[in-house]
């Protein structure tokens, strides 16, 4: 199946001009994560991970949830790209998200600033939002990128797009 990526408009990035393998950008954007009622980060010091045809992986710094926010969870997963994931529960309020964040405890050489960073699934949370714009969450279970306004598709995630 032939993608047809929509034309981004201004200001507006296309998940089809991301590399792959992904790039990883700082951002000083402010990103806020809300569980059960209550803030449970806030930074400018995120980092994008942008890959073809997903919308931004969005990496927050540990340092920046509140105490207690992160238990580690059981499971794990491999990227071909960064190395082992380790899941984490996301605890906020009277709410507990059961693996609804990961990271890369000891990711490869080339995405080696992923470490001490954890990415959260945005459908998973009361809200996300990234300088005041509510996230959209990326279809599909597996996938955790954050679509905003500024960034346009068609984006992996729903059936009928595992092959892209």
């Amino acid at each position: 199946m032939r993608v047809v990526p929509d034309p981004p408009g201004p200001g507006q990035e296309s998940v089809w001009d991301y590399p792959r393998p992904p790039r990883v950008e700082p951002s000083t954007a402010e990103v806020v994560v809300v569980l059960g009622g209550v803030e449970i980060c806030r930074t400018r010091r995120a980092l994008r991970v942008l890959e073809t045809s997903h919308p931004p992986g969005w990496y927050l710094p540990v340092e920046d949830w509140v105490p207690g926010a992160l238990q580690p969870a059981a499971g794990s997963s491999f990227c071909e790209w960064k190395g082992a994931a380790a899941y984490l529960d996301v605890v906020g309020g009277d709410r507990r998200a059961p693996r609804a964040a990961w990271t890369y405890p000891d990711p490869t050489p080339a995405y080696e600033v992923l470490g001490g960073t954890v990415a959260v699934y945005p459908a998973a949370m009361d809200s996300c939002t990234v300088d005041g714009e509510r996230v959209r969450p990326q279809e599909g279970g597996f996938y955790g990128g954050w679509i905003t306004d500024d960034v346009v598709g068609p984006f992996k995630g729903p059936p009928g797009t595992l092959g892209w």
